[in-house]
């Protein structure tokens, strides 16, 4: 009997987004949540902090479909990861996070406020939080960081005196005037104000 070849294209092939199956917090699927917005966990020392914002498309229009993914360390600067001998094996946070885009291109993620981890040739890089996203249209996903308003160390990392004075403000989180400890940081994938990516 003669195998039937399957007609049309696949996920692969498209520019998407298929981004449901990645976010699984809400239970829809049967396997674990494995990743959620909410990197807090029980045993994780350090500032609470948010970060929340939107994310636009070259015409200044909210991304209603899209997928952020961060990583950073915990407070301490230390990473869960095998390479940083530093970490702590005992400790639930992960410093991994996936959160999708709603209606008006928001997201939010509550976390720890990330420690200085050391940058290139040892020289130590201001607190910041990687971020990649997936978006409809784009074929690759872009990275860039997200450092916060008020650190001193900002002005002497290494990676931000890459980018341009100019362009600086698009990568820097601001802390709400309120009190409460809530940054918003805004994506923008094209156009005027497009946030700083980086080839990685």
């Amino acid at each position: 009997m003669a195998e039937t070849k399957r007609e049309g294209i696949t996920p692969s092939q498209t520019v998407g987004p298929f981004f449901a199956y990645g976010l699984t917090p809400t239970g829809r699927y049967e396997w674990n949540d494995a990743f959620t917005n909410n990197l807090v966990t029980s045993d994780a020392t350090g500032e609470r902090i948010r970060i929340e914002g939107q994310v636009f498309d070259g015409d200044g229009k909210p991304v209603p479909d899209c997928m952020l993914e961060i990583w950073q360390a915990d407070a301490q600067g230390r990473f869960v990861d095998p390479k940083d001998s530093r970490a702590l094996p005992n400790t639930k946070f992960r410093g991994f996070g996936r959160c999708g885009t709603g209606a008006n291109g928001e997201y939010a993620f509550d976390t720890i406020k990330p420690g200085p981890v050391p940058g290139p040739g040892g020289k130590p890089q201001a607190p910041h939080i990687l971020v990649a996203i997936f978006a409809r249209g784009m074929l690759l996903h872009n990275y860039t960081r997200i450092y916060l308003d008020g650190e001193a160390a900002n002005a002497a990392d290494p990676v931000l005196a890459l980018v341009p004075a100019d362009r600086r403000a698009t990568l820097i989180a601001k802390r709400k005037a309120d009190g409460n400890p809530v940054y918003t940081f805004d994506i923008r994938l094209q156009g005027d104000n497009e946030t700083v990516f980086f080839d990685v």
